[in-house]
């Protein structure tokens, strides 16, 4: 099982550096893709802000090809948890618990997990 954090979403859309890195979990639809609610919000907030309406719809629905996965009380309360041990953001943690919780792999390339268990890093070619 696999999730892509929001960054790996919109860099895989935008045909960035590291849209190769973010290629093999996206590009598989074998049922192993997971996508948080929270993903789904970033991507189409920044989307909708940078390119229109028209296109966040669009990539959304690329996104709910896969296996959404709700925010329900026990990913809060866990995501909580991860936040406060971690020290990530509310975003971070949703999104890394919400893979937790289906033993699957983060992708992403947030430096903020560099060295976190049961994630797949790549440094960002945007610096």
């Amino acid at each position: 099982m696999n999730v892509v954090d929001s960054c790996g979403w919109l860099e895989y859309f935008a045909g960035g550096p590291n849209a190769d890195f973010f290629a093999p979990p996206l590009e598989v639809m074998d049922g192993s893709l997971l996508v948080p609610t929270l993903c789904l919000y970033e991507v189409f907030k920044n989307v909708l802000g940078q390119f229109g309406r028209e296109q966040a719809v669009e990539k959304v629905a690329v996104m709910r090809q896969g296996t959404v996965v709700p925010l329900d009380d026990n990913l809060a309360l866990d995501a909580a948890l991860l936040s406060h041990d971690l020290k990530l953001s509310m975003a971070d943690s949703v999104i890394l618990a919400t893979a937790r919780s289906r033993n699957a792999v983060l992708w992403t390339q947030d430096a903020h997990f560099e060295c976190v268990d049961g994630v797949r890093y790549c440094a960002s070619c945007h610096r």
